[in-house]
């Protein structure tokens, strides 16, 4: 890159080190959340929602669980206005529920919000004002002190309308930009809004410190979090907030180094979407904290279905390597994770253990509604036995001894590769059932008629075609049935091989089950495999015989 002396770092340290959020190892309890996807997030699309796609997502964020919810800038369109007069007219916003709006420092604008508001039960105000560096020299042009009397003379004509007006009305103040501002000059007028609106224990105030624009490490932000809450004034009467956005894509540590340094309050998307790179993705905070042991106080065991109204009402699109609810995010397609996470399931259910624990999958993928067969293993010519295997096994019931789904991977990952795809679980089984299972041409058995001998050996008449041929009936002895089926065979096709392993279990567990069994044959040095499936065990063994003798004549 060519020249780096362009830019230097336009972010400010606390004026002492702050770094005792630095001792904590993790977060302990859930933030208060705060939704503004349908203000935040609906001011980056495109194409904003409509007022019945408000409605839609605004229902959903009630049904994962948000209590607050930032619904719009009702001065700043119609559109707006009428989505939070629609709310509270239709009575849609339940009673444990409290939405929030955002307002300028200008009378006219708060004005008309709280006209918006009216009749709300409980209801937040946002109000802010640009505090940084560059937004005091090059937008407003402005001294500190003429910029911090645009935040308390919103401040005082906020009370003013709240003196009048219906309903709980909460107070929030945001020193937008607040990244790029002095902390001791952020402090001094946050404290200066706080000494307006004077919070109580029963009438608290929330300070939202803005992350408008990323501009350092996320430890810096959790020093500037951390300075402004030993220092700030009414402490145990503010709620102090954030609101991340993700410019350097450390939107979720700036959150979760704030949380650490005494945040109480998180204002975020689902999915991250956002002004420029996006707001923090609240699902991944919340799913963090789950995976972590922490009840996050949302609800995300459905995700599937919030990607679908997310990308239908948005217009956008979940990457599919998103965390926790990307397409991909629990696929496998390398063998050797494959065969981990295979195993680690196998243990599961050996063990059956109090806590999850899995190779590469640090969360259930049940939790958020997804499965395991066609989410965790997905095969193309990457994939090892293992994972084809335990597709096989887990989404068909087939569980091939090692050394055939050795074998079945092979095939199926050359397909695969020749294709240049990804095989979906129905063209795994497919081939399977194509090359493997109940093959009987060319070579067929009729009939089989079985009796024990005096010594023990079973001798056995086997009615044999080949080749579509007449049948004829070909006799031989063997230590078992299907020892001695095999002696008939290699009679009739003049075939030697030798039954190298045989496996067999019922298809499902109960009493009228299907059997399924698998042979190993060997022939000239090479090792085939074949599968049978029937009701009865005698003839699913016999038909996986035939389905290996038939791929060598094949």
């Amino acid at each position: 890159m060519k020249h780096p002396e362009k830019y230097q770092r336009g972010y400010f340290m606390p004026p002492y080190p702050c770094m005792k959020w630095a001792q904590k190892e993790y977060i302990d309890k859930a933030p208060i959340w705060c939704s503004v996807d349908l203000r935040d997030g609906n001011q980056a699309l495109i194409i904003p929602m409509s007022l019945e796609e408000k409605l839609e997502f605004f229902a959903k964020l009630v049904e994962i669980g948000f209590k607050e919810i930032e619904i719009g800038f009702p001065a700043a369109s119609e559109t707006e206005y009428e989505f939070c007069r629609t709310l509270i007219e239709k009575d849609l916003i339940p009673d444990d529920v409290t939405i929030q709006v955002l307002t300028q420092s200008r009378e006219h604008i708060i004005k008309k919000t709280f006209e918006a508001i009216d009749g709300a039960k409980h209801a937040i105000v946002h109000l802010y004002n640009s505090t940084s560096v560059a937004q005091r020299e090059q937008v407003f042009r402005m001294s500190k002190e003429e910029v911090k009397e645009i935040a308390v003379s919103g401040a005082k004509i906020c009370e003013e309308y709240r003196k009048k007006a219906n309903g709980n009305i909460t107070f929030e103040y945001s020193p937008e930009s607040f990244t790029g501002t002095e902390p001791e000059y952020a402090l001094e007028v946050c404290n200066a809004v706080l000494d307006v609106w004077k919070p109580t224990p029963e009438r608290k105030v929330i300070m939202n410190l803005p992350v408008t624009v990323e501009m350092s490490l996320p430890h810096v932000y959790a020093s500037q979090i951390e300075y402004m809450c030993e220092n700030m004034n009414y402490r145990e009467n503010v709620i102090i907030s954030l609101h991340p956005h993700n410019d350097r894509g450390t939107g979720v540590a700036d959150s979760e180094l704030g949380m650490l340094a005494g945040a109480d309050r998180i204002e975020g998307t689902c999915f991250g979407n956002g002004e420029r790179t996006g707001n923090v993705d609240i699902v991944t905070l919340a799913m963090n904290m789950y995976t972590h042991g922490v009840d996050p106080k949302l609800d995300f065991s459905d995700i599937p279905s919030l990607v679908e109204i997310y990308e239908r009402v948005t217009r956008m699109k979940v990457y599919e390597r998103s965390p926790y609810a990307g397409q991909l995010v629990f696929a496998a397609f390398s063998g050797s994770h494959q065969d981990a996470i295979a195993k680690g399931m196998k243990w599961r259910e050996e063990k059956d253990p109090e806590h999850w624990t899995c190779p590469y999958l640090p969360l259930d993928p049940k939790d958020v509604g997804r499965e395991y067969d066609g989410d965790v293993i997905r095969i193309n010519s990457q994939s090892g036995k293992g994972g084809i295997g335990f597709l096989m096994e887990k989404k068909y019931g087939y569980n091939m001894p090692k050394k055939m789904r050795e074998n079945f991977g092979y095939a199926v990952k050359d397909i695969s590769d020749r294709m240049h795809k990804e095989l979906l679980p129905d063209e795994i089984y497919k081939i399977f059932k194509e090359n493997y299972l109940n093959i009987n041409a060319p070579v067929k058995v009729i009939e089989s008629h079985f009796k024990q001998d005096a010594d023990g050996r079973i001798s056995a008449q086997v009615t044999i075609s080949v080749n579509g041929g007449e049948p004829k009936v070909f006799s031989a002895r063997g230590n078992g049935r299907l020892n001695a089926v095999a002696g008939a065979l290699k009679l009739a096709t003049d075939v030697d091989f030798t039954l190298e392993s045989y496996d067999e279990h019922a298809l499902e567990r109960h009493s009228n089950s299907e059997a399924v069994s698998y042979v190993g044959i060997s022939a000239n040095g090479k090792m085939v495999w074949g599968a049978g499936r029937h009701t009865d065990i005698i003839v699913s063994s016999i038909y996986a015989l035939l389905s290996a003798l038939n791929h060598i004549l094949g």
